[in-house]
């Protein structure tokens, strides 16, 4: 019975530390730096406080004569805040790339039922009627704000592997430039409809070979000249836009992909939608372009974050066992000194506190350089990646700082769980069997 009792009591204690890393790993910051706040007054207002800090001291003073040992704390826990940083940052960065691509003010509508521009088909018929629709922005000459477009899918070499990969080709209507007033030409100029002409987006020029201003491009058998290179700060950088109609010809299409909308003002989406929805001739589906660019990031950066916390887990586990092992290392050779504080009137809090605070300080010095070696080494970083339309996305690594203080939270919750035993083991530790030991 005695045993059965231990293994309760033991599986009670992990639970409750398990409960309390998640809090710890979840909770809101102002309510850790409130915990925080807690601590360091308990510290300086009560005697058990003044005590674990003074033993803390103690310990954090001798720690250049453990160097080595230490070490081992720091740098796992630095790997794995490195990772995890990485990783998270690459979903963060697409995400951001599609979720900015998209607004209010514009609206794209697909075939019913379609989830993505490749795998819709808008008739010429439809598109007409969906232009004519009411909601939709005018220009000074009463012409509606919207472009039928095009989008196709070409190979491109690399300019990193040498491989082939997958680009879009997006055939745009003359309209183009008031739908996206973002789009600007950098470098070259704007191409001319009815001509086999390409303007390539910023980013696509810096990820792929063969894309600067002048050279030529094979579109389905077929030479293209690249004329010029436009930013727009979002997705769409990634692509090459030429005239819809020469797009449209070039590929045997008889029809579009989409079309895409400037709506007369934000609240017109639902009044465009519902014109769109009563007509019976069409069988479409609008969305604000937020929400469609919105759910193309949503799973792609949902897999990377769910990769990114297993692999940082795995890699956890790693860092704990060397943080255990560190520890009690460290509690044996301070038995002697441990002892002599029991002896001497320190109670058993003030020696668990002080060993709990010694691996967390070493697991924030590892949080904090693995999350400048992510900094370093990823922030801003120009990647491609297989988007929805199976075609390269191109966008940027972004190492927030609210990536880095997730790093820094698992770095203390390895802490806290590689410190804890061997804080408990220090902490019960009889004074005649510490005396022993040392």
């Amino acid at each position: 019975m005695t045993a059965i009792a231990n293994v309760l009591r033991q599986l009670l204690l992990w639970t409750l530390i398990g409960a309390s890393l998640a809090l710890w790993v979840f909770a809101p910051a102002p309510l850790l730096l409130g915990c925080a706040a807690l601590i360091a007054l308990w510290m300086a207002a009560t005697r058990t406080g003044r005590q674990a800090a003074a033993v803390a001291w103690v310990a954090i003073l001798t720690l250049p004569q453990r160097l080595g040992a230490s070490s081992v704390i720091v740098i796992g826990i630095a790997g794995v805040v490195g990772v995890l940083t990485a990783l998270l940052a690459l979903g963060g960065g697409l995400a951001a790339t599609l979720r900015g691509t998209g607004n209010e003010d514009t609206a794209i509508v697909l075939r019913g039922g379609a989830s993505a521009e490749l795998d819709s088909g808008v008739s010429r018929e439809d598109a007409s009627l969906i232009l004519q629709a009411p909601g939709i922005g005018r220009d000074a000459d009463g012409r509606a704000l919207g472009s039928a477009e095009v989008v196709v899918v070409t190979n491109v070499r690399k300019k990193a592997t040498g491989t082939d990969a997958n680009v879009e080709i997006r055939g745009v209507g003359p309209q183009m430039w008031a739908v996206r007033p973002n789009v600007q030409i950098i470098e070259g100029r704007a191409f001319k409809p009815g001509l086999r002409e390409l303007i390539v987006g910023r980013g696509a020029r810096a990820q792929f070979a063969g894309l600067e201003p002048g050279a030529t491009i094979e579109l389905n058998s077929q030479q293209w000249q690249v004329v010029g290179v436009f930013q727009s700060g979002d997705a769409h950088e990634s692509e090459l836009e030429g005239d819809a109609e020469t797009v449209a010809s070039t590929y045997r299409r008889n029809g579009f992909q989409s079309v895409t909308v400037r709506l007369a003002a934000p609240r017109s989406f639902d009044t465009f939608k519902a014109a769109l929805k009563s007509d019976p001739r069409l069988k479409v589906d609008a969305r604000t372009t937020r929400d469609y660019y919105g759910a193309q990031s949503e799973q792609l950066s949902k897999v990377i974050r769910i990769v990114g916390l297993v692999i940082a887990a795995i890699m956890g586990v790693g860092a704990v066992f060397g943080a255990l092992n560190t520890m009690y290392a460290a509690v044996t050779a301070r038995a002697r000194e441990v002892a002599t504080l029991r002896a001497i009137g320190f109670g058993p809090v003030p020696v668990l506190v002080s060993v709990v605070l010694e691996a967390m300080l070493l697991a924030l010095l590892g949080g904090a350089l693995g999350a400048a070696i992510a900094w370093l080494l990823f922030h801003d970083y120009a990647v491609s990646t297989l988007g929805a339309n199976f075609s390269q996305v191109v966008f940027r690594f972004d190492v927030s700082p609210a990536l880095i203080g997730t790093g820094v939270r698992w770095a203390l919750a390895i802490g806290l769980i590689g410190g804890l035993a061997p804080a408990l083991r220090a902490a019960r530790l009889p004074v005649t069997a510490a005396l022993r030991e040392s």
